[in-house]
């Protein structure tokens, strides 16, 4: 079999992702890192630069091209809707959906009068509610540049993905996890997203992929995509699977205002339950007009 070449931006957690799916692999592949326009821009928000699919362009470009065979990507990170020819083919098992509260080194409580550090809409309209008073404020760059800022003392705290730390083997930074309850997570956060040429290696990639992490994804995606969400909109989804059954759980703010809504049925129809779970939604929002 041909080395199998495999894409992913060079940030330490997305090699740990692409060596994650590598090893489930179990052929021989090469790594070929490459440096994003995301990851180049670090001055601004994402939102000021042109959203989050500056961390995709060039694996995607690379993949059309013949260059890899194979991109692994955070599903976080990519758009809605994927470039002709170049689908996400597998999503493998997820790690941990809930969000994480990080303190400085050596500190035992977060610091209020520092902002928490984080830059997702999401996750900030959720803290406010949940820590009333407390001054949230962008941070950018990787897992790794966002720590050296909070131990540095520019923040009281970071609020990041468990599953980062968790891929990063920095579990011991976690202070806390935040129920889905208190921070609902960003659709697909903690899974990971394999795209590929189309008909090409269909049957090795498919051996990736896992049937709990696709419901979920599509279920979630189905939700941002329902509230014609970009990036930087404060919308939230988590969908969990027992058994056959979706429980699909969504949130959406605007104008001061959180709403959230759910929706449960079989996971042979995810999309649809996503769909209905932004339908409500928006519902909500149109009756305290904000939609």
């Amino acid at each position: 079999m041909n080395t199998i070449r495999v894409g992913s931006r060079e940030s330490r957690l997305a090699v740990a992702q692409a060596e994650e799916v590598i090893a489930r692999l179990g052929v021989p592949c090469e790594l070929i890192t490459m440096k994003t326009t995301g990851d180049k821009i670090l001055d601004r928000t994402l939102d000021q630069v042109g959203g989050k699919g500056l961390f995709v362009r060039e694996l995607d470009r690379a993949l059309a091209e013949g260059r890899i065979d194979v991109a692994v990507h955070s599903l976080k990170d990519l758009p809605m809707e994927q470039p002709e020819g170049l689908p996400v083919v597998a999503y493998p098992p997820r790690e941990d959906a809930r969000d994480a509260l990080v303190l400085p080194a050596g500190a035992d409580a977060p610091d209020f009068s520092r902002p928490i550090g984080c830059s997702s809409a999401r996750r900030k309209v959720q803290l406010e509610a949940l820590f009333p008073g407390v001054r949230v404020e962008p941070v950018r760059g990787n897992v790794l540049t966002r720590l050296e800022k909070l131990d540095a003392g520019l923040y009281g705290a970071l609020v990041l993905a468990a599953a980062g730390l968790r891929r990063l083997g920095l579990e011991k930074r976690i202070s806390r996890l935040f129920s889905p309850e208190e921070l609902l997570p960003a659709a697909g956060q903690g899974v990971l997203a394999v795209q590929a040429r189309a008909g090409e290696r269909t049957a090795l990639l498919s051996t990736l992929d896992c049937a709990r992490s696709r419901a979920c994804a599509l279920a979630e995606r189905a939700v941002v995509r329902g509230l014609d969400g970009g990036c930087f909109a404060p919308i939230a989804a988590y969908a969990e699977l027992d058994g056959s059954r979706l429980r699909v759980r969504g949130l959406y703010a605007a104008q001061g205002h959180i709403w959230r809504a759910e929706a449960c049925g079989d996971a042979a129809d995810a999309q649809a339950l996503g769909a209905g779970t932004a339908r409500q939604l928006i519902e909500q929002a149109k009756g305290a007009g904000a939609w």
